[in-house]
């Protein structure tokens, strides 16, 4: 399957490529419009998001934009201005098909450049994000009479101080690499140039582990600030119990015991 994925996406507005056995890269490819997200994109990343989710194989995935320059400006405001947003959603995916959409593999955000608008809304959907030192975040939708409304208002917040967030909503400035690993809002800042490398390395430090015990676990922490302890609680020990019937279950302990790195069958 992800032989057929990898040929089907290998050029467009959207392209898919293998980094490693489990590991894949999404590309964001219209450098010449400063990769900003019009109905092919929308529709392309949308498949691939639901191919990616049913191919055992890949375990993480990291998304890029192309050119070294821009990760995404956000919508394609000409597209906006003749069409209006309906074209930039998709039913199972919000935002590109991508800002609201229940994943279950690990996606790491590759930032080079400027992530602004529904660009820096891709990001905030990822999972983690590893940006060069030149990169730049920024929603300024209230500038142009819009809102950040593909889950920037809301996860921004929840990812960086309160007052912080409120005043990058507000005033529509730009936070810069450095700082917004302070913040806490990123998780890597690499020199420009090796931000896919570095975002490698950590995709391959998570394919380390179990992956549908990151799985579980990861889904878990996605929706920490949406349900109560108990329920959390409850979620817990029923990825618990999903856990205990896998192969991976019984050949984690096991690989411990006899002193050897874990085969992992996702399954």
């Amino acid at each position: 399957m992800r032989d057929q994925l990898l040929q089907t996406y290998a050029q467009g507005a959207v392209t898919i490529t293998c980094h490693s056995d489990h590991i894949v890269v999404v590309t964001l490819n219209r450098p010449e419009a400063r990769n900003a997200i019009n109905p092919d994109v929308t529709q392309r990343l949308d498949e691939i998001v639901q191919a990616i989710e049913t191919d055992d194989d890949i375990w993480a995935v990291i998304l890029t934009g192309a050119g070294g320059r821009v990760f995404s400006a956000g919508a394609d405001l000409k597209e906006v201005a003749d069409n209006g947003f309906g074209s930039l959603y998709t039913e199972r995916g919000g935002f590109a098909g991508f800002s609201f959409v229940e994943r279950r593999k690990i996606w790491i955000a590759a930032v080079e450049g400027f992530a602004l608008a529904g660009g820096f809304e891709l990001v905030l959907a990822c999972d983690m994000v590893v940006a060069g030192e030149s990169a730049q975040f920024g929603l300024p939708e209230v500038g142009v009479g819009l809102a950040a409304a593909a889950g920037g208002v809301y996860r921004l917040p929840r990812t960086l101080p309160r007052t912080l967030a409120i005043e990058l909503i507000a005033t529509t400035e730009r936070l810069p690499a450095k700082r917004a690993l302070a913040s806490g809002l990123i998780n890597r800042v690499v020199a420009d140039g090796s931000v896919l490398e570095a975002a490698a390395q950590l995709a391959e430090r998570i394919c380390e582990n179990a992956p549908l015990a990151v799985q579980e676990s990861v889904a878990l922490a996605r929706k920490a600030f949406d349900m109560t302890d108990q329920e959390l609680a409850k979620a817990s020990i029923e990825a618990q119990a999903r856990l205990s019937v896998t192969e991976d279950f019984s050949e984690g302990p096991r690989a411990f015991i006899e002193k050897r790195p874990p085969v992992w069958k996702g399954r």
